[in-house]
């Protein structure tokens, strides 16, 4: 995976190497278990400090994207309660909303309904 970094803007560093690894999931180019380079490694291929990098990956710890292992490193390791969860309420989510297309329940106010719901927890 390519990292790239602009070092003028005006998003922190680390902020933006959290949101390339993020990319890198989202689109496959990481999966679960792949081992991330070593801070030293890639703060040394970045040109940035190696404080800067355990940021990020500790940031993405905390997110549920990372596990750190002191013999592994950083392992992309995404919050598999989460995603069961998320695939559960998609299949059930499937049955609802083809039931409401049934209906002719547009998609506006099935959207409006998911707000109003939403808001109350």
């Amino acid at each position: 995976m390519l990292i790239e970094i602009d070092f003028n803007s005006s998003e922190a560093i680390y902020m933006q190497l959290r949101n390339q690894i993020i990319l890198g999931i989202a689109t496959s180019q990481l999966q679960e278990g792949d081992s991330l380079p070593s801070v030293r490694q890639l703060a040394e291929h970045i040109g940035i400090n190696m404080h800067t990098v355990n940021k990020a990956y500790t940031v993405l710890k905390q997110e549920g994207f990372l596990k750190l292992d002191r013999r592994k490193g950083a392992v992309i390791a995404l919050d598999i309660d989460k995603l069961q969860a998320v695939e559960t309420m998609r299949r059930e989510l499937q049955v609802m909303l083809a039931w409401g297309r049934c209906k002719n329940i547009s998609r506006e106010e099935v959207h409006q309904l998911i707000d109003e719901i939403y808001e109350d927890y």
